[in-house]
C-alpha cells in the first residue's frame, strides 16, 4: 500500500469515528426536546437517521423535507410525512408547526443560509428546540490544508465534475459526484454558526463538538472550536 493509501485508510477511520460521535451529539441534543411533540427533519434523505432522531426526541409526529425524489420516497416508506422542497426557499408549513427542527450535514450545501435559519425560527413553536449539525471550517485538518495552499477538506466538493478538487488527500478524490446537491457552498466556524442563529432570534443552549484530527474523536467534545463537526442546539 502506498503512503497516500495508508493516509486515506487512517483518515477514513478517523472520519467514521468523528461522524459516529457527531450523530451521538445530535441525539444527545435532541433528548432535551419536549416529549410527544412533532419533529421536522430538514434534508431527511432516506429517513433512516430521521427515525433515530425521532426516537431520541421521543416525538409522536415525524415530518421531513427532502429535495431528491428517490430519497423522499424511501423516507415515506418508513412512515415519515415528507414534502419535496428546496431548503433555500420558504418552507411549505404554517408558522409554529413543530416542537423540534433538526438538520444534519445540510446547511453547508445551501446558498441562502439566512432564509434557512429564518424559516426554522418561523416554523418552530415558542420554546421549541432547533438542532443543526455541520462541518467546522476552523477544524484543525481544514486549517492545516489551508497552510499548505490546498482547499480545506470541507470545501473540496465544489465541482459537479469530480470530488476532491484542490486537495490531493481528500476522501473520494477524483470520483464523480452522484448528486449536485452534495456540493458544499457555505461552511461555518464555531463563532459564525452561533452568531447566525443568534441573528435570527435564537438563544444558544449548547454547541457540541466531535472529531479532532489527528487526535481521537472525543477530543472535540472538550474543545469544540476546532472540532471536525459542530452541533448547535438552540431555543426558538
Amino acid at each position: 500500500m502506498t503512503g497516500t493509501g495508508v493516509f486515506v485508510r487512517w483518515a477514513t477511520e478517523r472520519f467514521d469515528n468523528a461522524m459516529a460521535l457527531n450523530l451521538a451529539n445530535v441525539e444527545r441534543a435532541l433528548s432535551a426536546a419536549p416529549a410527544h411533540g412533532s419533529l421536522l427533519d430538514l434534508g431527511c434523505a432516506d429517513g433512516e437517521r430521521t427515525m433515530t432522531f425521532a426516537r431520541a426526541a421521543r416525538t409522536a409526529s415525524i415530518h421531513g423535507v427532502e429535495v431528491t425524489t428517490e430519497h423522499a420516497e424511501a423516507a415515506r416508506s418508513r412512515g415519515i410525512e415528507v414534502v419535496e422542497s428546496d431548503l433555500n426557499a420558504e418552507l411549505p408549513f404554517a408558522d409554529a408547526s413543530f416542537d423540534v427542527v433538526v438538520s444534519n450535514q445540510v446547511i453547508e450545501h445551501l446558498s441562502d443560509t439566512d432564509t434557512f435559519v429564518r424559516e426554522i425560527r418561523r416554523v418552530l413553536r415558542s420554546g421549541g428546540l432547533a438542532v443543526t449539525s455541520t462541518e467546522n471550517l476552523a477544524s484543525w485538518h481544514n486549517l492545516g490544508a489551508l497552510l499548505l495552499g490546498w482547499q480545506p477538506f470541507s470545501l473540496t466538493n465544489v465541482s459537479t465534475t469530480r470530488c476532491g478538487i484542490g486537495n490531493p488527500v481528500a476522501l473520494h478524490r477524483g470520483e464523480e459526484p452522484e448528486l449536485r446537491s452534495w456540493e458544499h457552498l457555505r461552511v461555518f466556524a464555531y463563532r459564525g454558526l452561533r452568531e447566525l442563529f443568534e441573528a435570527h432570534g435564537f438563544t444558544i443552549r449548547k454547541v457540541f463538538g466531535a472529531g479532532y484530527y489527528p487526535l481521537p474523536a472525543r477530543a472535540g467534545v472538550w474543545e469544540p472550536r476546532h472540532a471536525a463537526f459542530l452541533t448547535v442546539a438552540a431555543s426558538g
